[in-house]
């Protein structure tokens, strides 16, 4: 099955990206000639989304008016910063998460597809009735960024995990996942991250993972966006699109 839907993040603050992220939201940031969101509408519609959710606090009225292009997207504006779960819980809330399976993608993901699109890849890998949520993982080695000490641990004898505090993981989260509501686990609409859930699922054995067969921009720093740049110009990592 191919979601019809997907569930974009825009709310965050893009701290690290100041001063580019002071007047702009950090996922209208250009790079290879448009905003990241772009980039990521194009992928969404690809793979056969045709409805969008977001969230917007941070400059929401740009958020808005970059969609306002599209149809078939709904913009929600946060009266208080919720986090990644805070965001979903309040969507499903207001009861506009579908039953079925949904894309969950962050504003700031930036990726350049391996020998198959990464989104349907991700999707053929969901198994609902044994997971309440799949992880796109980019590989620490070959993520276009500094990405210090990684964040999952996956043994190819052994069960998906977070790393100890005291180890080097080879796999980071992409911000790129597929779910169902069934992740939520009844949680309600307040501050917390995602972070929270996927710990819930894991310790029930019901979070995967899918290793991207691509390249994937850790996109946190202004220098992040430069380096990201400079290759794509010299197309030492694909095509842009």
């Amino acid at each position: 099955m191919q979601p019809d839907t997907a569930v974009i993040l825009c709310a965050g603050l893009g701290e690290r990206m100041r001063p580019l992220s002071l007047n702009t939201p950090k996922p209208l940031l250009y790079l290879a000639g448009q905003p990241i969101l772009a980039h990521t509408m194009e992928r969404l519609r690809a793979a056969g989304v045709t409805r969008v959710i977001v969230n917007a606090f941070h400059l929401a009225d740009q958020i808005e008016t970059f969609f306002s292009q599209y149809e078939g997207v709904s913009v929600m504006h946060e009266d208080e910063l919720l986090e990644t779960g805070g965001a979903l819980a309040a969507m499903a809330s207001k009861g506009v998460l579908p039953d079925g399976p949904f894309y969950i993608i962050n504003g700031d993901s930036y990726w350049v597809d391996g020998p198959s699109a990464a989104l349907p890849r991700l999707a053929a890998a969901f198994d609902p009735a044994r997971e309440d949520a799949a992880l796109l993982l980019a590989r620490s080695a070959g993520t276009i960024a500094e990405t210090l000490y990684g964040d999952f641990i996956w043994a190819r004898d052994g069960e998906l995990r977070r790393r100890l505090e005291r180890e080097v993981a080879p796999y980071l989260y992409s911000g790129i996942q597929i779910a169902t509501k069934a992740l939520l686990h009844g949680a309600q609409p307040e501050r917390f991250s995602l972070n929270r859930l996927w710990d819930e699922a894991l310790a029930a054995a019901r979070l995967n993972a899918v290793i991207h067969d691509g390249v994937w921009f850790h996109l946190s720093t202004p220098s992040d966006i430069v380096r990201a740049e400079a290759l794509l110009r010299a197309r030492e990592v694909g095509n842009s699109t």
